[in-house]
Formats: structure tokens, sequence, C-alpha cells
């Protein structure tokens, strides 16, 4: 490909699509009425927020849903529902971001973290060492990446370990075509703007556990409305819980809910249109050299809204070089081996309040780790640019020698 300088990148990697037409009337409708409040129905009304409970659990072949405040609140739910109390440890990514120990520090318990692959997924020699230390893995499928979920089951089975997932990052993806979030006895997702479907925050839990939905609705403030939601469990599942479960208001409302339900009916589209933006990408980077790409298992039917490739073992100003001739083009990459924590891109090591131990493998991997959104405001000729032009500087850096190592 051309090493053209004067190539420049124009998009913006943070502008998403805007709501569908149907969700704005939907929304304008709830203005209409004033209604905002899930509780708050007319006679006969069933609300937006239990019609998207409804819809969702279907999308995902789960028995119950339930739409909170946040995708975080949606783990610090689910947590409290599989029994975790102060003091307890808990497995967790490495790799992830802040919301996701910062859940499990929220309760009083411990993070206690699990070495990352190179194909940034957890890494399941290291999650079989530590299994016993725990009985909760909060699994994060980071950046969208669903590792072997059969042989990770088949750990944490027999370890009788509880899995929680989180799939922030992978809300229509599948393993083996089981949707993700469908292995473990609870799964969480966020629908914050840059995720699969976007009203700005709020979060979705799902389960086939009758007694951990029970006890998520009741945390997220039902005042003994059960009958008002439609993906949950039978009235007397609450009534042996409703005097032991605190309330911790965090519903969604009817506003979220209605721009959230014409988001759903096309995300199927959504999601193939983001991933073929990913294989354009990928294959324009291919064979870069000094870049290593993440293979995806056969396996794994992903959703690429973002991409994610490795300067594995550059020295760190030959990896600050790259960044930054990227954004002189108008590239924004993350990098997820910065020393402080900027924006998104925090790791296990800046988080003091989880007292983490150093994680070797986690360090070589997170320190090369590049990362980019993928809106689908970019058009496929766009993901062509930026695959030409991060090739031609990752490729201008490696050839100066001022790259990683030369094997």
């Amino acid at each position: 490909m051309s090493t053209d300088r004067t190539d420049v990148f124009t998009g913006n990697f943070t502008q998403q699509e805007p709501i569908p037409q149907a969700g704005i009337d939907a929304a304008l409708d709830v203005l209409g009425h004033g209604r905002l409040h899930r509780y708050n129905v007319a006679p006969g009304e069933v609300g937006e927020v239990a019609l998207l409970e409804q819809e969702f659990a279907a999308f995902t072949g789960a028995r119950y849903c339930l739409a909170v405040a946040s995708g975080g609140y949606a783990i610090a739910t689910a947590l409290r529902a599989v029994g975790v109390r102060p003091g307890d440890t808990v497995l967790t990514n490495a790799f992830t971001l802040a919301p996701v120990p910062g859940a499990i520090a929220a309760l009083g318990a411990v993070p206690r973290f699990v070495e990352v692959t190179e194909q940034l997924t957890i890494d399941l020699d290291d999650l079989a060492a530590k299994a016993g230390e725990a009985s909760v893995l909060l699994l994060s499928h980071m950046r969208g990446h669903v590792g072997d979920m059969d042989r990770l089951m088949e750990i944490c089975d027999a370890n009788g370990l509880i899995v929680v997932e989180d799939c922030a990052h992978t809300m229509g993806a599948q393993w083996r075509g089981v949707p993700s979030g469908r292995h473990g006895a609870v799964a969480c997702y966020s629908t914050q703007t840059y995720k699969h479907m976007n009203s700005g925050e709020g979060g979705l839990l799902v389960t086939d556990d009758e007694e951990i939905a029970a006890r998520s609705i009741l945390l997220s403030g039902s005042y003994m409305l059960y009958e008002r939601h439609g993906a949950a469990p039978a009235p007397e599942v609450f009534e042996r819980l409703k005097l032991e479960v605190p309330n911790i208001s965090g519903r969604m409302d009817n506003l979220r809910a209605a721009i959230l339900r014409p988001q759903l009916a096309i995300l199927p589209a959504q999601c193939a249109a983001w991933t073929a933006r990913y294989r354009v990408v990928e294959e324009g980077l291919r064979n870069t050299p000094g870049l290593t790409l993440v293979d995806r298992p056969t396996e794994e039917a992903f959703v690429g809204s973002s991409f994610q490739a490795l300067l594995l073992d550059w020295p760190e100003p030959g990896v600050r070089e790259v960044l930054d001739r990227c954004a002189a083009r108008g590239v924004e990459l993350k990098w997820f081996g910065v020393p402080e924590p900027v924006a998104f891109t925090s790791r296990y090591c800046h988080w003091n309040y989880a007292a983490p131990e150093p994680m070797p493998q986690s360090d070589r991997i997170l320190a090369g780790l590049l990362d980019m959104r993928l809106p689908l405001t970019f058009s496929l000729e766009d993901c062509v640019t930026l695959a030409r032009i991060i090739r031609a500087e990752v490729s201008a850096v490696w050839q100066a020698g001022t790259g990683g190592e030369r094997g």
C-alpha cells in the first residue's frame, strides 16, 4: 500500500449514528404522557421498560430480564444477587475496564485478577490455577473478544465457580451459536453511548435462575410492584425474598427504554455492519511488519465495534511514535500501555483499591495493545483509509529501527 503521508482521516471516533426515527417517536410519546418512571403506567398499559425486558429476554433466549440504570449497576446487582459479600474474593480479568473491578470493590469484595492471552481473552490455565480461591468469576468479554466458553465452563463447574458475564462489548455475539451471556448464571449488558445500543446510560441483566432474577429486581427498587415486570419470576418467589433484600434503586426509565426498543429490533443488522468494518481494517493491516493481529477463532461470532492489534515487545518510544504519527493523520488510537490512566485505557495496575499483584504476562500484552473504535458512522471506504494510514505509520517506524525486536 502507499506510504503517502498526505492522506489524513477526518472522521469522528466518538460520533454515533442518530437514534432511529421510531425511537425518537416513541420517546416523544413518553414525554407527551409524562409517565417516565417504569412503574407509573396507565390502567392496562405495559410500560416501555417492561416491554424492553420481554424483548431482550427473547433476543438472548433468557427466561428473565431486568433493565437498569447502567451496565456497572447491572454488574454490582448481579454480584449481590449471586451472594457476593464484603471480604469475598472475586476472580476477574486483568484486561478489562475500571467499572468491572469497581463493581467488586464497591461491595467490599476483593478482585483477584487472572492473566490475559495474546487473543485478549482470559487465560484459562491461570484461571484453572486460581479457581479454588473464589466462588465467583466475573468474566469480562473485554473489547468483544469471546474466549473458549466450553473449556471455561468446564473449569468453573469443576471448581464450583459461579460465572457472572460482563457482556458490555458482546451484545449480539455468540460462541458456537450460543449468545454471549448465556453460559454463566447471569449476564450483564450496557447501553451506554459507545455500546451496541445507545441510551446514553443504561444496562440489562439476564438469567434463567428465578432467585437471581427476583433478588435483582428487588435490589433495583421494585417497591413490591413485581407484577409490572413481564420477564420476571412468579410472585411467590418474591414473597420468599422481599423482606431480605435491600432496595438499592437503579431502575431504567421509560424514556430510555423507548429509545432502545427500536434499536434492539435492528441489532442483528447493526452487528453485521460493525463486523464488516472490522474485517476491512483487518484485511488492510494483515502482514504489516511489526504488527500482530488478534486471531479470531471460528467458533466465535463476534461484533467488530472496535479493533485491537499488538505492537508486541516494542519499546515505549516506538509505540509512542506510532501513536503520534497516526494522530497527526487523524487516526485516534488508544494505548493500554500508557503509564498513567487516560480516559478508557486504565488497567489493572492502576486500580490501587484492588491491591493488584504483578502480572508479567498481562503487562507484556497490554504494553503493546492498540485499540480503536469503529463507529457505524464510518463507511467501509473510511475503514480502508484507516488501515492504510496505520499500516504506513507502523511500517515506517518499524523500518526506521525504532520498533520492536527483529526476530
